[in-house]
């Protein structure tokens, strides 16, 4: 009786690890707007077997559920959700910025970083909170509140809260729609609940925003800060690794900002 009820429970364990897999993998699907059929063709896999896969009918290989994972770009963090919920171990480390391991991948931001000095730029991570800076950044923080510079300073929460950048910032309602539009793609692409907190606080429309539709000359839309009676116009690009194979590197970003006119390149190199 004992070896029945063992043997019961270890099949039915083995069926709620095949339903979980199979319910997140199909989520992802549903999440890329992708059918059945889509994704068998981008996996080179049967229709059927990904229908089996996601209503546990079937067992997937932690090679099975990476190729999926592949083919619905589901960032390596989840990839590893993905390998547990599954009953395999993770495949991808998250480590330090600081690791020995990563020190090569450490030495290229700062190097990048280093780089575009005497203009600002700054490191990331995925809930924006800044990582690394370089020093032309530093000027900009005295103008924020000693509260909003204690560790993670969150680089939303700087640009836009009344006791940060906020006041110094000419185009706000400009710079609240990029944030806003940014975020929302990276919510849609992968749901991350304390991210939809900050969105919440700063990036809910406001009157303003909803009123202003202006629709600027620039090929960019530069922020523009007021800043000891001088204007700077600003805009930035964004950088990442190109095939990251640890989490931390693929959550990380550099933004560098870059001048728009010749006034406020003076400024950073007088």
């Amino acid at each position: 009786m004992t070896s029945h009820f063992m043997a019961f429970r270890a099949t039915m364990s083995r069926l709620m690890i095949m339903y979980a897999v199979g319910e997140l993998l199909r989520q992802w699907r549903k999440r890329r707007g992708l059918s059945q059929l889509d994704l068998a063709i981008a996996a080179d896999v049967s229709a059927r077997h990904v229908s089996l896969v996601e209503t546990g009918k079937s067992t997937p290989s932690a090679e099975m559920i990476l190729r999926l994972a592949d083919q619905l770009h589901v960032p390596l963090r989840d990839r590893n959700q993905l390998l547990l919920a599954a009953g395999f171990a993770p495949r991808y480390a998250q480590r330090p910025l600081d690791d020995a391991a990563l020190s090569g991948a450490l030495d290229a931001v700062r190097r990048v970083l280093q780089a575009h000095e005497p203009y600002p730029a700054l490191v990331f991570d995925r809930r924006w909170n800044i990582v690394l800076t370089n020093r032309a950044v530093d000027p900009f923080f005295a103008y924020a509140a000693p509260d909003l510079l204690r560790p993670p300073v969150n680089l939303v929460r700087l640009g836009l809260h009344p006791r940060g950048l906020a006041p110094l910032v000419v185009n706000l309602a400009d710079v609240r729609a990029v944030f806003r539009s940014r975020i929302s793609r990276q919510l849609a692409a992968a749901p991350d609940a304390e991210l939809a907190a900050l969105y919440d606080e700063l990036l809910n429309p406001l009157p303003e925003d909803l009123s202003d539709q202006r629709v600027d000359a620039d090929v960019v839309l530069p922020m523009i800060l007021r800043i000891g009676g001088r204007e700077l116009r600003l805009f930035s690009t964004i950088t990442t690794f190109g095939t990251p194979m640890d989490i931390t590197i693929e959550e990380i970003a550099v933004e560098s900002y870059y001048p728009a006119d010749p006034q406020s390149a003076a400024y950073f190199t007088q």
